[in-house]
C-alpha cells in the first residue's frame, strides 16, 4: 500500500524537488481529498513512488492541477475536462501546462485571491525573501492589500520562475512593457477586423461570436508568438556561433 504523506523525500542528485500529496495540495490551495479525487478520475497522473513507498509529485503535477482547477472555474464538467486534457500531448512540461492555463484563464475576467504572507510562501512553493516579494510586486505579479497580497495562482508560479532567471528587474520590466504594447496593438487590429466582419449582425450574435472567438484568438496568438520567438532565438544563437 502506498503511503503518500510521510517522508523522507530522497531523490537522485540533480532532479527537481518532489512533493508529498500534502505539500502538493497546500501549494495548489486545494484539499488532499481533491488531489486524490482528480487522480482517481485520471485528471492527474499517478505519483512517482519513492523510498518507503512514499508517493511523490513534481512540478508537472502542480501545473496540471492548476489547469484542472482553472477549467472547473470556467464551468467545465469533469467529463469535459477529461476530454480537454486528452487532446493535449501527454508529455507537456510544467511551463507548457502553465501556458495552457493562461489561455484558459483569459476566457474570463481576471480573478485574484487575497492570501496571507505565509500562504503566499506555500503557493509559491518555497519561502520568499522580502526582496523577492518586492520584485513580484514590481512585476505586477502581486498586489499589496494591507498585510495581505492579491495574487493569481498561475501568474504567481510564472513570476516565481522569473525570480531565478539571470536577468535584471529592469530587463524583465522592459520585456513586460514591450509585450503589453505589442499585444494591445495586435488586439486593436484584430478587434477592428472582427468589428468590420460582424458590422451588420445582431448585437446578440456579436456577443456570442466574441465569446467563441476569444479563446481561439488567444491560442493563435500564443502559438504564433512561441514560433516567432523560437525563430528569433535560433537566429541569434546562429549569429553567436
Amino acid at each position: 500500500m502506498t503511503t503518500e504523506t510521510e517522508g523522507p523525500r530522497g531523490r537522485p542528485e540533480g532532479e527537481e524537488p518532489t512533493l508529498t500529496i500534502d505539500e502538493l495540495a497546500a501549494r495548489a490551495g486545494v484539499t488532499v481529498r481533491t488531489v486524490r479525487f482528480y487522480g482517481s478520475k485520471g485528471l492527474l497522473p499517478p505519483p512517482v513512488i519513492g523510498p518507503r513507498r512514499v508517493g511523490h509529485y513534481g512540478r508537472e503535477h502542480l501545473a496540471r492541477l492548476a489547469l484542472v482547477e482553472e477549467l472547473q472555474r470556467r464551468g467545465m464538467t469533469l467529463a469535459a475536462i477529461e476530454r480537454y486534457l486528452g487532446q493535449l500531448p501527454p508529455d507537456l512540461s510544467a511551463r507548457e501546462l502553465a501556458m495552457q492555463r493562461a489561455v484558459v484563464a483569459s476566457w474570463a475576467p481576471q480573478s485574484t485571491e487575497t492570501v496571507t504572507r505565509a500562504e503566499l510562501d506555500r503557493r509559491a512553493g518555497r519561502p520568499l525573501a522580502d526582496e523577492e516579494v518586492e520584485r513580484l510586486v514590481a512585476m505586477d505579479v502581486l498586489r499589496r492589500d494591507g498585510d495581505r497580497y492579491g495574487v493569481d495562482a498561475g501568474l504567481l508560479l510564472l513570476g516565481v520562475e522569473l525570480l531565478d532567471v539571470p536577468l535584471s528587474q529592469e530587463t524583465i520590466l522592459a520585456a513586460r512593457t514591450a509585450l503589453i504594447e505589442h499585444s494591445r496593438a495586435a488586439a486593436h487590429e484584430l478587434s477592428r477586423l472582427l468589428r468590420d466582419a460582424v458590422a451588420e449582425r445582431d448585437a446578440r450574435d456579436v456577443r456570442s461570436l466574441s465569446a467563441r472567438m476569444h479563446p481561439l484568438v488567444v491560442q493563435a496568438l500564443l502559438t504564433t508568438f512561441q514560433r516567432s520567438l523560437k525563430e528569433e532565438l535560433r537566429e541569434w544563437l546562429d549569429d553567436q556561433g
